[in-house]
């Protein structure tokens, strides 16, 4: 009687880890997309910021936070170019890293591309560009999330599906939904190119997007987006795919996340430039 039930427990033990392992091996060939990010609060220099555990899983549009300029190489405001003395105190600007004088690094504005916590200091130039990024991280983003709905074609093929074009909540990935799936990560996309519609009927322009980035394409500007086309490397691939997408029935919805995107596109080229 004993034998038997010694027998039992072991079968039931040898099943329970054979599912453990099996369930484990799952986990670790899910999807990388679809991995939850940890996130930590780290302390630096400029203040507390709030990264991903793993650094893998960083936000294409992060940005590293500066070397700061050595204390002995400026004696002097990078701005103004007053001497500093007991009186007059050096400060850091958290984004570049300059040295500036209190006059000339004085506010303190949110930095979301470096993941600080709260507003940190930073000088007069630095702040309009980190103010205009604010905009973007709370209006620009949401609209990517909540995503378009697009005429979507792979290469050179005919035939387009109509598809749910949105950025991932980590903002690694565009996930388009339709009859099938399939994901593009923000990071192997190496051109860009959005479709536009002028104020003349029927006039449309290709540009890149290093030539959009000054221009005035909005909602209610007077370039309204139609279409982008993106080149990317699939995973394990060295070759790149042609993606197209048109803008489908609301066009309205569909016109303002692609106007986001040319934005988002700044950003990504930035941090690569970095």
């Amino acid at each position: 009687m004993k034998d038997s039930y010694a027998e039992g427990v072991s079968v039931w033990l040898v099943v329970l880890l054979m599912s453990l392992l099996f369930f484990s091996c799952a986990l670790i060939n899910t999807n990388m997309s679809a991995v939850p990010d940890g996130k930590k609060l780290v302390r630096s220099p400029s203040g507390l910021r709030m990264l991903p555990e793993n650094g893998a899983f960083n936000s294409p549009f992060s940005l590293d936070e500066p070397q700061w300029v050595p204390d002995k190489e400026c004696p002097r405001c990078m701005q103004c170019d007053t001497k500093f003395d007991f009186i007059t105190r050096k400060h850091h600007c958290r984004r570049c890293g300059r040295c500036f004088c209190d006059k000339c690094c004085s506010q303190k504005v949110a930095l979301p591309r470096m993941c600080f916590v709260d507003p940190v200091r930073q000088c007069a130039e630095c702040s309009l560009i980190s103010q205009k990024e604010v905009e973007f991280y709370d209006k620009q983003l949401k609209v990517l999330t909540a995503g378009g709905t697009f005429l979507v074609r792979v290469d050179s093929s005919e035939k387009s599906e109509t598809m749910v074009c949105r950025l991932s909540n980590n903002h690694r990935y565009l996930f388009l939904d339709g009859e099938s799936h399939f994901e593009v990560e923000l990071s192997r996309i190496s051109s860009m190119q959005v479709l536009t519609e002028g104020s003349t009927p029927g006039e449309k322009d290709i540009c890149s997007y290093t030539s959009l980035l000054d221009s005035q394409i909005s909602e209610g500007g007077s370039l309204r987006a139609s279409g982008m086309m993106l080149q990317y490397k699939p995973p394990g691939s060295q070759n790149l795919q042609q993606l197209h997408m048109d803008t489908a029935d609301d066009k309205r919805i569909a016109s303002a996340w692609l106007a986001a995107m040319h934005k988002a596109a700044k950003l990504l080229y930035e941090s690569r430039d970095q």
